[in-house]
């Protein structure tokens, strides 16, 4: 048994050991449950406060589709995946608040705990640090370690990719929140993780990180090598050399945790190192550029060997979250972003893990972490189209994700499908059993949500303001989303027209820029008109 194993109870490799089937008895129940089952009497979780901004479409049929999506996509997200933060398993580092106590667990089909890193930072930067602060807090503090002599770090399990997006996240929520209290703390987190990291994990000879990709722990997302007939084991890290692995996601969220410590540094008044790790950032996104972009098909590679049998070569496959996250973490410059959207390649029904099917695996066979539709890698591949102004790719991808959800009676499972959109687990080894797809997925919802508020809203946060850059597709007509927390403020957004360029903006019926300051208090009403 491994350390993390120990230490939290059910790890992720001890879910993928378990053929992703454990007796649902174990699972962690909605948070009103979990308060009266969990807590002791002294420290029962209160109810938790949530913003929960309301969307309306004009268009009654876009309401009755992606209007009724958003709905449940807040109910996954709070209703269900809202939990209470038992102290001795969350409340590693003593910052997590009490009460709520309450932070975004991973999902309504693993066992409990689920102390895992990566589910926390993405609840928290899709969308729980905008809709309930405190709880977007207490979601990434109950992965934070508190380390007898060097202070506080991401907990340091077996799988150590998954602890950069920590960063990424932490400071996505200091710029939503403004809370100087909690960047002091994440400060010294993420530059205490960082330093591990590349104190254990950077190649030196290719000025990229190893370790294994964003999404995949599980050996279906990977080629041979690392896979290889007859070791059985459903954990990546099993298969010698998966450790040396340089994988696109996982190095452009180096990147965007570089550029995130470099933010952090300079507002807690340290110019010096923030100057060192925008230095580390630079070198980074040149190694990633010069290394994994292919000029022709113009896009990104998925991963370089390390030490097996292909040592230093280039996979060309496609990662969907790889080049999702070049486009999110600003690796990718303009030119690249346009010609890694215009050659993406989609399945029927979605944005995949990895594309094409790796030899063991087909359309009747599908790998669980290969050719298969994770909304949440879609999802951040949806704001990833956004961001990169292509307005149709949008509007595929959020009205993808809407139907194959819908068609799963508005349950955001864990994936789907590619060709046909049906529930499916897919199949791990190529030689195991088909695989249960987990119901009511925290980071499906949020992802959702993730569409909602950072694509067609365009709200993007910084700490001195949020601008707002919306996708409206065409023909979708006037669309509103009430209610909107910022800081101490409230807005109501309305989008009319179609596109990504904003023709002219008004804020509390005066002519402005689309920008909201920090500073800001009250209600105010935003309306955006769009044109192509």
């Amino acid at each position: 048994m491994s350390h993390s194993d120990q230490s939290q109870g059910t790890s992720r490799r001890a879910f993928l050991s378990a053929n992703g089937t454990l007796a649902a008895a174990t699972v962690l129940v909605p948070q009103s449950r979990a308060a009266a089952a969990e807590a002791p009497p002294t420290t029962r979780a209160r109810r938790v406060e949530f913003s929960m901004p309301s969307l309306s479409f004009r268009d009654v049929g876009r309401q009755n589709s992606l209007g009724r999506l958003y709905e449940a996509a807040l109910t996954g997200l709070i209703g269900i995946n809202t939990v209470y933060a038992t102290p001795a398993v969350y409340d590693r580092a003593g910052l997590v608040d009490y009460p709520p106590g309450a932070f975004v667990r991973a999902g309504g089909g693993y066992p409990s705990p689920q102390r895992w890193t990566r589910d926390a930072a993405v609840n928290a930067w899709n969308a729980a640090s905008l809709l309930g602060p405190m709880v977007g807090a207490n979601t990434l503090w109950a992965v934070i370690d508190r380390q007898e002599h060097d202070g506080l770090i991401v907990q340091q399990d077996n799988q150590w990719w998954d602890q950069v997006i920590w960063v990424v996240a932490a400071w996505n929520h200091y710029a939503i929140t403004g809370d100087r209290h909690f960047l002091a703390n994440a400060y010294q987190a993420s530059a205490n993780t960082l330093a591990a990291r590349k104190a254990r994990n950077f190649n030196t000879e290719f000025g990229l990180f190893t370790g294994p990709s964003f999404m995949n722990d599980g050996i279906a997302g990977y080629p041979s090598p690392p896979w290889a007939d007859g070791i059985g084991s459903s954990f990546v890290l099993d298969y010698p050399h998966a450790d040396e692995l340089m994988c696109l996601s996982t190095n452009c969220l180096y990147h965007g945790a570089l550029t995130a410590l470099a933010g952090m540094a300079d507002q807690v008044g340290r110019s010096g190192e923030a100057g060192g790790y925008r230095s580390d950032a630079r070198a980074l996104r040149q190694a990633i550029n010069r290394h994994l972009w292919r000029e022709n098909p113009g896009s990104y590679g998925y991963l370089i060997h390390g030490g097996d049998t292909h040592a230093g070569e280039l996979d060309p496959s496609q990662e969907g979250a790889g080049l999702a996250f070049a486009v999110l973490c600003g690796v990718a410059d303009a030119r690249r972003t346009r010609l890694l959207l215009n050659n993406a390649h989609w399945q029927p029904r979605g944005i995949v893990n990895v594309w094409p099917h790796f030899p063991r695996f087909s359309d009747d066979r599908p790998g669980r972490h290969n050719v298969m539709v994770w909304p949440m890698v879609h999802s951040m591949f949806g704001h990833a189209a956004a961001a990169g102004g292509r307005t149709d790719l949008f509007e595929r991808a959020i009205t993808g994700l809407a139907s194959l959800v819908g068609d799963s009676d508005d349950n955001f499972y864990e994936l789907y499908n590619s060709l046909t959109g049906a529930v499916d687990g897919g199949w791990q080894t190529g030689n195991d059993s088909r695989w249960t797809s987990q119901p009511d997925q925290a980071w499906s919802a949020s992802g959702y949500l993730r569409m909602i508020y950072s694509g067609l809203f365009g709200l993007t946060f910084t700490p001195n303001q949020v601008s707002i850059s919306p996708t409206l597709p065409p023909a979708w007509g006037d669309v509103g989303l009430y209610g909107v927390p910022y800081r101490d403020a409230t807005l109501d957004i309305t989008l009319t027209g179609a596109g990504n360029r904003v023709r002219s903006c008004t804020v509390d019926g005066r002519s402005s820029r689309p920008v909201i300051p920090a500073a800001v208090t009250g209600h105010h009403t935003v309306h955006i008109v769009l044109e192509t």
